[in-house]
């Protein structure tokens, strides 16, 4: 079994003690995204659609890193600060995984780091 750490500039950098992705073998373990624009820096805090955009593209960018691509995503769980948000998300995600979508869980929470609406992370094969 190898794990490979895996590091893009096409997802924000950590801002705890985590890696972006881990790569054991074929399985890639992607950590938690939130809107955070990784060329600007930029916090995005314009509407859900915009934030849930800019997450899932931190994600894709983790995956295409190791080598893969959001169709081999198998699980997503999201965060979301409140399920009033549930229907704009799916709208965006339904965009990103348009035939046979990961299985997923959706989870509201108290709160999410920097104050963000919302987080997710994957599971992928590569």
């Amino acid at each position: 079994m190898s794990k490979e750490i895996i590091i893009t500039s096409n997802a924000p950098a950590a801002i705890g003690p985590y890696s972006q992705g881990v790569k054991i073998d074929k399985y890639l373990f992607c950590s938690g995204q939130i809107p955070i624009n990784p060329k600007t820096g930029e916090q995005i805090r314009s509407g859900i659609k915009d934030q849930t955009t800019q997450v899932l593209e931190n994600l894709k960018g983790i995956i295409e890193a190791a080598g893969s691509t959001l169709e081999n995503v198998v699980k997503v769980t999201i965060y979301i600060s409140s399920m009033d948000y549930f229907k704009e998300i799916n709208e965006v995600y339904a965009s990103y995984f348009k035939v046979n979508p990961p299985a997923r869980a959706t989870v509201a929470v108290k709160g999410l780091p920097l104050g963000f609406d919302v987080e997710m992370d994957a599971f992928a094969i590569v």
